[in-house]
């Protein structure tokens, strides 16, 4: 049994399959392959940061207190109406997102600044195999559907898959799932994609889905109930015999955070909340980088505005 400040639970271990490690409470790694568009910080709204292309036809959205954590789209337009939409939950893998912005990023590098199309704006091929190929080379099988008119794609150790819905034709409608974990709010992971995504980039999703490189996480990120479906190594080699010392500043600052967040069972709603969640994410990111998330500065001017509304799905 662990104590909320036991530094065990901050050891940097390798978790494998990289689908089922769920969160590290930042999106740093989705927001990578874009960091060089505009971000806009949001104080109204469930949407706290925006991230946009240059002309502003993709957009990143990050919602930091919603079920629907991410919501990334393309339009012909800055103001035009969305083509198509993809939406990642809490508990995706941020490095998961970083498949599909980093196929945006490639593509918008490579589209015409004086032409209303791009490759991220392309028609959906009309076979529905296309959009997860990788899933397949990668030795992934096909299921026993359970609804009518889907195809169902399933992993090697049955923790993941893709649902293809082939019955849909609305702009709107849910075409493609991909899943990960048992069913549950803190751990299935799902991203859907609408029926106007283009096929290539719900592949370069799925392909890192399909890649066999662990990921890291802290031993306290990975919830208690996958434990027992992941590989966890230490990514460090084990160090020597310890020796006592006194505890540093960030030692103190985890521990604080640590407490708090055990304390706040729930998601996180009000101002104190938000306040929380900001240290936390700061603690994580600046041990590691000496420099605050886009995540983290979102989440903290959203703690300054503690009247902006909120919503949960």
């Amino acid at each position: 049994m662990h104590t909320p400040d036991d530094p065990y639970l901050y050891e940097e271990v390798l978790v494998s399959p990289m689908y089922l490690a769920g969160s590290n409470g930042t999106g740093d790694a989705g927001f990578a392959p874009v960091a060089h568009w505009p971000h806009h910080y949001l104080d109204e709204g469930p949407c706290q940061l925006l991230v946009t292309s240059p002309d502003g036809r993709i957009r990143v959205g990050w919602f930091g207190d919603d079920f629907e954590l991410w919501k990334i789209s393309a339009a012909t337009e800055a103001a035009a109406a969305t083509r198509w939409t993809a939406t990642f939950n809490h508990v995706t893998p941020a490095e998961i997102v970083a498949g599909l912005t980093t196929a945006l990023a490639d593509d918008y590098a490579e589209a015409d600044a004086h032409d209303s199309n791009g490759r991220f704006l392309a028609n959906r091929a009309i076979y529905w195999a296309d959009a997860v190929r990788p899933l397949t080379d990668a030795g992934w099988k096909r299921g026993v559907p359970t609804t009518p008119g889907t195809v169902e794609i399933v992993a090697p150790d049955g923790q993941a898959g893709a649902v293809i819905d082939r019955r849909r034709y609305g702009p709107d409608d849910e075409a493609v799932t991909l899943w990960a974990g048992p069913p549950g709010w803190g751990t299935r992971a799902e991203a859907v994609f609408s029926t106007g995504t283009p096929s290539h980039l719900i592949a370069a999703t799925a392909a890192v889905m399909a890649d066999s490189a662990p990921v890291i996480r802290e031993r306290h990120q990975i919830d208690r109930r996958m434990e027992h479906l992941v590989t966890l190594t230490p990514a460090a080699p084990a160090a020597g015999p310890s020796v006592s010392r006194a505890p540093t500043p960030l030692d103190v600052r985890r521990t604080a955070v640590t407490q708090a967040v055990h304390r706040a069972t729930r998601l996180p709603r009000t101002a104190a909340d938000l306040r929380v969640m900001a240290a936390r994410s700061r603690t994580a990111t600046s041990a590691r980088t000496g420099a605050p998330s886009p995540v983290a500065a979102a989440v903290a001017r959203l703690a300054l505005n503690p009247s902006a509304p909120r919503r949960s799905r």
